[in-house]
């Protein structure tokens, strides 16, 4: 376990295992950044032409490691590459980058430019979440998983209240980003739906019960769902052996005053995606873990808020289902009816998440939140438009603007999309149900996806979020984002409940 100390000490007389301070590009060569200083004057002449020798560019993320030989207090100095006018996202992601050059240290002091909250916030999550990995499943590991046992942050700021405050949101949350990331990265078969609700059971469990009880947690098996009428739940998960659930937390502290707002989140949860009977190609199957990243997101953010006590209620629906084939599978061309009565015509059995989350939107809107967000890794139609380091995010203009705003300040990477008027024409094309969950236009179908969702949502304010880009690293690490499941959205619903909370 980490511990993080405040300090306003200098870097070149802290006694630690590593120094790590910042690099500016510039036009005429790089310079260390603000909280160096003093480690610019301890190298004095000799330090431009070292960082010439090194062939160091101040590139973001770039990190060069340095023997100081006495230069410093430390024995080793890492420089971490900024840009040229680093934001708090840049910090971020360079402290991320940072933390895995200094694998074996057992103290370290950051010494980048953290004049205040935002940045101290944004250094502390980047270093947290650069030195994320998961190896429950690695006999061997190369190197030690805990990190460092204490990390020094280093801020002319570090009396603030402001940045003390900062400095214990940021753990929260790293925390649980980081435990969104093991749940994606858990193999699909140790994570079916019933071993997932069972998982967030245990994950909340401290905030379940007691005298500090402040979560409610209910778990709706196959037998309840049919109950309810969640028609969309039950059809996905009836091609596999493990049968769906839906999970539904409730999170309201003590004393909670009668006009706080309340927040509705609903995440996807599918702990695998064959496709169904339209099976996916084998090449575009084996990330499919991942397709859950969207249930792990809101549970995990649900955490976060009720770890850090904010005062407003948070609805959270979780719809679990393994997309399956088998005799028992739904076939193109059933009709499912969702909760609540509306009736749906199945096209293409690839096109799930859509189902499950009609039936949880349903749930959700009864609960009368002042507003909605889902979160889905919904559409490979959003990874075309995007990339897949940005999510989409369409709904109701006020709350898609809201969301956008909290991604700014949680550094995760959101774009407007549209729902235009002819995708109204588009689901409700079916000639034998009210809405077609699918029609086969190659065009748009991420807009497509977030109109069938919109029907579901009772006319309350609601922005949908289409991370299947950014959710899953298939290749290396990069800044704070680690390989593998990256707990994307997680930041932003944190951000987006403390936005609400002081409006």
């Amino acid at each position: 376990m980490t511990s993080f100390i405040l300090r306003s000490a200098s870097p070149a007389k802290t006694k630690v295992d590593a120094v790590v301070v910042g690099v500016l590009a510039g036009e005429d060569g790089v310079s260390l950044a603000d909280g160096a200083q003093d480690v610019a004057s301890a190298y004095g002449r000799k330090l431009r032409p070292l960082l010439a020798s090194l062939s160091i560019k101040g590139s973001l993320g770039e990190t060069t490691r340095i023997p100081t030989a006495g230069a410093i207090n430390a024995p080793v100095l890492v420089l971490v590459g900024l840009g040229r006018t680093p934001s708090t996202a840049d910090l971020r992601r360079a402290a991320g980058a940072a933390a895995r050059a200094v694998p074996n240290a057992a103290t370290v002091a950051l010494a980048l430019p953290t004049p205040g909250a935002a940045e101290v916030r944004a250094v502390t999550e980047g270093w947290l979440l650069g030195g994320y990995r998961f190896t429950a499943y690695q006999r061997d590991t190369a190197t030690p998983t805990d990190g460092p046992g204490e990390v020094v942050v280093l801020t002319p700021a570090a009396r603030k209240q402001e940045v003390v405050d900062a400095l214990a949101r940021a753990q929260v949350v790293a925390q649980s980003v980081a435990d969104c990331r093991t749940w994606v990265n858990t193999p699909p078969g140790d994570l079916t739906p019933p071993l997932f609700a069972e998982a967030v059971q245990a994950a909340t469990a401290p905030l379940a019960k007691g005298r500090g009880k402040v979560l409610t947690v209910t778990v709706h098996d196959e037998v309840a769902l049919a109950e309810m009428g969640c028609g969309g739940i039950l059809g996905v998960g009836q091609g596999s052996d493990a049968p769906p659930r839906l999970v539904e937390i409730t999170y309201a502290p003590k004393g909670l005053a009668k006009d706080a707002p309340h927040l509705a989140l609903v995440g996807k949860g599918i702990t695998f995606d064959s496709g169904g009977l339209t099976i996916k190609p084998a090449t575009s199957m084996h990330e499919m873990k991942s397709d859950m990243a969207g249930a792990a997101a809101v549970v995990q953010a649900t955490l976060a808020i009720a770890r850090l006590g904010l005062p407003l209620k948070v609805s959270t629906f979780v719809p679990m289902a393994e997309n399956m084939v088998s005799g028992n599978a739904t076939r193109p061309g059933d009709v499912l009816r969702l909760y609540g009565g509306t009736t749906v015509e199945i096209l293409n059995t690839d096109a799930e998440g859509r189902l499950v989350l009609g039936d949880a939107l349903g749930r959700a809107v009864e609960v009368s939140p002042d507003l909605v967000v889902d979160v889905a890794t919904l559409t490979g139609h959003m990874v075309l438009a995007l990339g897949t380091q940005v999510a989409g995010v369409l709904g109701t203009e006020e709350t898609v603007d809201q969301v956008l705003a909290a991604a700014e300040t949680a550094g995760e990477a959101m774009w407007p999309m549209p729902i235009p008027e002819e995708m109204k024409q588009r689901i409700t094309s079916s000639k034998v149900a009210d809405l077609a969950q699918h029609d086969w236009v190659r065009w748009g179908g991420g807009l497509f996806a977030a109109a069938f969702l919109r029907e579901f949502t009772g006319g309350l304010p609601w922005a949908h979020l289409d991370i299947a880009g950014p959710a899953f690293a298939s290749g290396g690490p990069s800044g704070h984002v680690t390989s593998g499941g990256t707990g994307f959205a997680v930041a932003t619903l944190v951000d987006l409940a403390d936005a609400l909370v002081a409006s």
